[in-house]
């Protein structure tokens, strides 16, 4: 991880390996081919993250391959050790998705949230929205240091930040969400 907990290009993958693997059993090559195939689709090809391998997931007993399989295309399923680790991978914390690595893990992170109890979903998307809360930070001051910009410059910084907006709102209305079952739950007796 880098220094502020946020995840580098082979832990990207580690979290999508263990994720794609936590909602079942998968061949190794099959597993490889759902990696790179969700990665490609959000950052396009990067050398960084297709040259990351994922036999370390057995070497570290986060995958075992089933009993008997002994092929060259085994059938692994998640390990204990590596639902321990998925879940540590979806606490990381996040950079504001300016970059192509970062927007990787916001994604992998939404998409394999529901591996982790609602509170702590609801605590990681408080992370993400603070994520956003930074980018827009950002984007507010360029608007304020550049407002003599052309207009198709500003009319861009300022769909840019209404999207920022819209996605803030958005994880704040995903949280109370998830968060009312647990406060319905703890009203009752």
């Amino acid at each position: 991880m880098f220094r502020d907990r946020s995840l580098v290009p082979a832990e990207a993958i580690r979290l999508a390996a263990l994720g794609i693997l936590a909602e079942g059993p998968r061949r190794y090559g099959d597993l490889a081919a759902a990696v790179r195939h969700f990665t490609s689709r959000i950052v396009g090809p990067s050398l960084d993250l297709m040259g990351t391998s994922l036999e370390p997931l057995r070497y570290e007993r986060l995958a075992e391959a089933e009993p008997g399989d002994g092929r060259d295309d085994p059938l692994l399923r998640l390990a204990p050790a590596g639902r321990a680790a998925l879940a540590e991978l979806l606490r990381a914390g996040l950079r504001a998705p300016v970059n192509d690595v970062a927007k990787l893990g916001l994604v992998l992170k939404l998409r394999f949230l529901h591996h982790l109890p609602a509170t702590e979903q609801a605590e990681q998307i408080d992370l993400v929205a603070r994520a956003y809360e930074q980018e827009l930070a950002r984007l507010e001051d360029l608007r304020a240091s550049d407002g003599a910009a052309p207009s198709l410059f500003r009319d861009w910084l300022e769909r840019d930040i209404g999207e920022v907006k819209v996605r803030i709102s958005w994880l704040a209305q995903r949280r109370e969400a998830l968060l009312e079952p647990v406060r319905i739950g703890a009203d009752r007796p």
